[in-house]
């Protein structure tokens, strides 16, 4: 085999090598990836109900591609405002550990800060988390950490009335 081969084999051989090695991190890292908040994408949330602190709940329901307050009469709700709630469904995990590693108190969940439930399942927003902005989630048996972007807020003006 002449020399200029035998180069060209380990230098192929180098390639599958690294392009295996490759797939193998990108595989390991898929399969560590935390995700999301909820497995329900943000576009097939249609009831929303939200309570911040003491506050009141509030119930919205998604009709003819308009958010509604269905507290007693109907209103017309801020889409925007709702589009930002449902798209907390979306959120991408930075870590998830099992709630029984936290004390629910320290961590802001007892009471929990507000709760959103997004198509029945509710997601409970505790305290900032000390390692950055970021904020403490439960979801079920499971405590997420999340950017502090999605934590809910309270409506800025009062919805209109339907006529």
């Amino acid at each position: 085999m002449r020399r200029a081969t035998r180069q060209r084999l380990w230098l192929l051989g180098g390639a599958v090598a690294l392009a295996l090695a490759a797939g193998w991190q990108w595989q390991r890292d898929r399969a560590g990836d935390p995700g999301s908040l909820l497995s329900t994408p943000p576009s097939a949330i249609s009831a929303v109900n939200l309570r911040i602190g003491h506050a009141p709940e509030e119930h919205y329901t998604l009709r003819q591609g308009h958010w509604w307050r269905t507290d007693g009469d109907a209103t017309r709700a801020d889409d925007g405002r709702l589009g930002e709630l449902t798209e907390t469904a979306a959120a991408a995990v930075l870590s998830w550990r099992p709630a029984s590693d936290f004390d629910p108190a320290k961590i802001g969940l007892m009471p929990p800060v507000a709760v959103l439930t997004l198509n029945g399942q509710a997601l409970e927003f505790g305290e900032t988390s000390v390692t950055g902005p970021q904020r403490y989630v439960r979801v079920g048996d499971r405590v997420a950490l999340i950017s502090l972007s999605y934590t809910p807020r309270a409506a800025a003006g009062q919805a209109t009335q339907a006529h």
